[in-house]
């Protein structure tokens, strides 16, 4: 695995300190570098090693940065940031992750009352003593406390997009040794829930200690914090990482177990009693003879273990997919026979959201294209953010500008070998106006409106606001319908059963931005809108081609809702996503 994430993460933290002490214009440098840094193909580590002008080819790092990336890697520091955490000695991270503060409010706060931690934060507002800070008051003092009961239940998971990368190089690794017979991923990273605690991984094998070895001399493990016969842990870029080897007779048990959830699990176990059986993480068994089942876990005769297939089977069930393993109906879904044919990763026709240099893209019209291109794609929707409620810093393209985009839409459409359709991410004012003329919206082919603004509005209002939206002739898609970021902000409180019911009613579709941050909708709302019959589009927002592989969290999630191939638009011959389109 690349260090690239690790070296981003420092240039973040370089832009938050120097934005907290109110420098100007370096913190966007830097946030930019960290971009780019984290997209890069080649490993940072191989270019530091020859030296700054070989990093400096990644582009939008000069000098100045190149130089601190290639210290970093001799020395294993860099020493002006270590003066900034000197200056400043905050837990930024867990201090922004309070919606409504950001780097300055973290300056201030410090500067002012000393803060630096949530505890600190809590305290000071409990006491009433941020409201009494200028440019701050009671609204801004009572936002944070309510924001702090969010922070701290996100503080110790992960999102996907950080955890699963790491999971698979560690798979890939693992794999590479003879010793290995299987290599999975278990637990909530398995069933893709939207943030994990810790990775697990479960190793089929009938040499233990070959592949204790090997996980532990793996060059991405920072820290090793157990290890045994069996099992070994170890740290890697800040996550834990737990590692059980299984006897190759009991792997599928043990995969069906360790993936969970629990009450799935459960749900299982009392079938199996009712039917004489024990389940475990060893396998089936048959008790009906035995006098005491608790004597020991492999008590009774076994009649199943070694695949994930045969626990199931043995309980008369098809084998359930491991994203629906939540107990939300799925066990009943599949002893009446019924569960849906889920969507899978190459079912998808074209992106319908993305971003290129002309807002806050990193990519041209034509590279963007030329991407979709390369990955198959049959079509793709060039959609750059509108000024407009939301944006800030000369983000948004104004409505002329769309216009003058629509031509060179056209032009690269030309000479592509895909559909390339013009669009554009519309804001969603507080009222549910869209943010770009109807003129304009007229001379579209796809519009994405999406709420980017006032979302600390109640249920009642944010969901009046989103079906406003959506009653506009010209909407196509919803998107991102709640704004919210993962560990980041809640996002828009929604009645989804009457967004799913609005969305039917004006042939709109709803989105799931796939960005592994948003995830929005998630898969408890999607459930309930495929069932309403509301079409979905399963976006990424990609503001560089790397972006578009970030589908696969789209899908699995989309997997998590019961979502089928047919609920989706973007999986659609372009004929008749074009007969959708208003």
């Amino acid at each position: 695995m690349s260090r690239n994430d690790e070296v981003a993460r420092l240039l973040e933290e370089f832009a938050d300190l120097l934005d907290a002490k109110d420098v100007a214009y370096k913190p966007s440098s830097y946030r930019r570098a960290a971009e780019n840094v984290r997209e890069y193909p080649t490993p940072i580590e191989e270019l530091a090693a020859d030296g700054a002008d070989a990093v400096e080819e990644i582009d939008r790092v000069g000098d100045a940065i190149s130089s601190k990336i290639v210290e970093y890697f001799e020395t294993g520091h860099i020493e002006e940031l270590d003066d900034l955490r000197e200056e400043l000695p905050v837990d930024m991270a867990g201090l922004t992750s309070v919606e409504g503060v950001g780097p300055k409010t973290v300056g201030k706060l410090y500067d002012a009352l000393g803060v630096t931690d949530l505890d600190e934060l809590e305290a000071a507002a409990r006491d009433g003593k941020i409201q009494e800070l200028k440019g701050f008051g009671a609204k801004t003092e009572a936002n944070i406390l309510d924001g702090i009961e969010f922070a701290r239940e996100a503080t110790g998971r992960e999102t996907l997009g950080k955890a699963r990368p790491i999971a698979d190089d560690l798979l890939a690794y693992l794999r590479e040794s003879d010793a290995v017979g299987r290599a999975e991923p278990a637990g909530s990273m398995r069933r893709w829930r939207e943030t994990v605690g810790d990775i697990d991984i479960l190793v089929a094998s009938d040499d233990p200690e070959a592949v204790i070895d090997h996980f532990l001399a793996s060059d991405l493990v920072a820290d090793t914090i157990e290890a045994g016969a069996q099992k070994a842990s170890i740290r890697v870029d800040a996550m834990r990482v737990d590692l059980r080897v299984i006897d190759s007779t009991e792997y599928g048990a043990a995969l069906q177990y360790f993936t969970g959830s629990k009450d799935h699990n459960v749900h299982l176990r009392n079938i199996a009693i009712d039917r004489g059986l024990k389940m475990n993480e060893y396998g089936m068994f048959d008790i009906s003879d035995v006098a005491d089942a608790e004597s020991g876990p492999r008590v009774g005769t076994r009649v199943a273990g070694e695949t994930e297939e045969s626990m199931y089977a043995a309980l008369d069930l098809p084998l359930i997919p491991p994203e629906m393993r939540e107990d939300t109906g799925e066990i009943q879904a599949a002893t009446d026979g019924t569960l849906p044919t889920l969507i899978e990763e190459g079912e998808i026709r074209g992106d319908l959201h993305t971003h290129t240099v002309w807002s806050d893209g990193n990519n041209t019209i034509a590279e963007m294209v030329a991407a979709a291109e390369e990955r198959g794609y049959e079509y793709h929707v060039v959609s750059d953010h509108a000024t407009g409620p939301g944006m800030v810093g000369g983000v948004g393209v104004e409505d002329d500008e769309l216009l003058e985009q629509v031509d060179e839409v056209r032009a690269v459409a030309a000479d592509a070998d895909i559909t390339v359709f013009t669009g554009v991410e519309a804001n969603i004012d507080a009222e549910g106006g869209i943010s770009v003329a109807d003129e304009v919206l007229d001379e579209l082919d796809v519009v994405v409106a999406s709420p980017h603004s006032a979302l600390d509005q109640d249920r009642e209002t944010a969901t009046e606001r989103l079906v406003r939206a959506m009653e506009h002739p010209a909407v196509d898609i919803l998107g991102h319908p709640t704004g919210r970021l993962i560990n980041q902000r809640p996002g828009l409180p929604v009645d989804y059963e009457r967004l799913a019911a609005a969305a039917v009613e004006n042939g709109v579709a709803l989105e799931l931005n796939a960005s592994p941050y948003r995830l929005d909708l998630n898969g408890e709302a999607l459930k309930i809108a495929v069932e309403a019959g509301a079409p979905i589009a399963i976006d990424t927002d990609a503001h560089r081609p790397a972006g578009l592989d970030q589908i696969r969290y789209g899908i699995h999630t989309a997997r998590r809702g019961w979502v089928e191939a047919a609920d989706v638009v973007n999986t659609w011959p372009v004929e008749d996503l074009t007969d959708f389109l208003h």
